[in-house]
């Protein structure tokens, strides 16, 4: 298991006062925040209780949160080290290419790199809002594609093909997919069919999801072994957004957020330097990686209810992420 040495800096203080007041302000019960830095963590905090309930269980190193579309990270790996295994020749191929129940009319012209980026214009498999490349809209159809693919030509879910290739090698024992409550997990009391990675209940630790981060900073290569080849993490956290979306619109790796200049509608704060990738899930939980600093920043919630007037989600993320790189920049 990957343990690094842990180091306290009252540097981080800001952050986690910050992390605190988002807490309260989005009426989560559990908080967290953790950042490695140059190889060390250098910032561990938890706060609060699992659930409302009386009597719920502390936050602490154990507490597994729901990451909600984080998840789409893992898959964004799996896609990556199925093009480096050649099982997918190019991110440039027709989805029909690889399902062949696809509605030919609606998905037509829809690539792996329009599924990867948010850009394949589906809302759903029959229904098309704009043609493919021309625009960015946030959606699972895209996400629900890519698992049907990874299954197909891995002959298994992408569960196991995770855990055999990664959680194992890395040690993970606080990451997965869950589908029935238990003691660790800070559950939202959803219903889910199963936990072979078809559905949004992946559940990941504080720290494990700081050391998903730190992998992919690191390009794979932990404690003198390369856990998966350099290429499938630089590829992954690469731009490959169509060129020609607007400004303002996001641009994205294999799901993560990816820093190239400041633009309206990213995740990612304007004070963090290129190359910089993040990614963000509806329950408040953020994986942020800053290459240039050598930092992996994460932080985790559970909210479960809608925004609160006068919050705005990409102010917060952006905020978070500006907090995080003032910490670091001069450490």
């Amino acid at each position: 298991m990957l343990n690094l040495q842990k180091t306290e800096n009252t540097t981080f203080n800001e952050l986690n006062d910050y992390v605190f007041r988002v807490k309260n302000e989005l009426s989560a019960t559990a908080a967290a925040a953790c950042i490695i830095h140059h190889d060390r963590i250098v910032n561990e905090w938890y706060s609060g209780v699992h659930t409302e309930s009386t009597g719920s269980r502390l936050v602490d190193e154990e507490s597994q949160f729901h990451v909600a579309s984080v998840r789409k990270t893992y898959l964004g790996l799996a896609i990556s080290l199925a093009l480096y295994e050649g099982k997918i020749c190019s991110i440039d191929d027709d989805v029909s290419d690889y399902l062949d129940d696809m509605d030919t009319v609606a998905v037509g012209n829809t690539t792996i790199r329009h599924l990867l980026t948010h850009t394949h214009g589906l809302g759903g498999l029959h229904h098309r809002l704009f043609l493919p490349g021309t625009d960015w809209k946030y959606n699972n159809v895209g996400v629900n594609l890519l698992i049907r693919i990874i299954r197909k030509i891995y002959q298994m879910p992408l569960s196991q093909l995770l855990e055999e290739r990664v959680f194992m090698p890395m040690g993970f024992s606080h990451t997965g997919w869950r589908k029935e409550p238990n003691e660790k997990l800070v559950w939202l009391n959803e219903q889910y069919n199963d936990n072979q990675g078809d559905e949004a209940n992946l559940f990941v630790s504080t720290k494990e999801l700081a050391y998903w981060g730190y992998l992919h900073l690191k390009r794979g290569a932990m404690h003198g072994q390369q856990i998966l080849p350099r290429e499938v993490f630089e590829q992954a956290t690469t731009i490959i957004s169509p060129p020609d979306l607007e400004h303002q619109l996001p641009r994205n790796g294999f799901f993560w957020f990816v820093q190239d200049e400041p633009r309206a509608m990213t995740e990612l704060g304007n004070e963090l330097s290129s190359g910089s990738f993040q990614s963000l899930g509806i329950t408040g939980c953020a994986c942020l990686v800053i290459p240039k600093y050598r930092t992996v920043a994460v932080r985790m919630y559970n909210q479960t209810g809608p925004n609160p007037a006068g919050y705005d989600y990409l102010e917060d993320i952006k905020t978070f992420g500006n907090l995080v790189n003032k910490c670091v920049r001069d450490l």
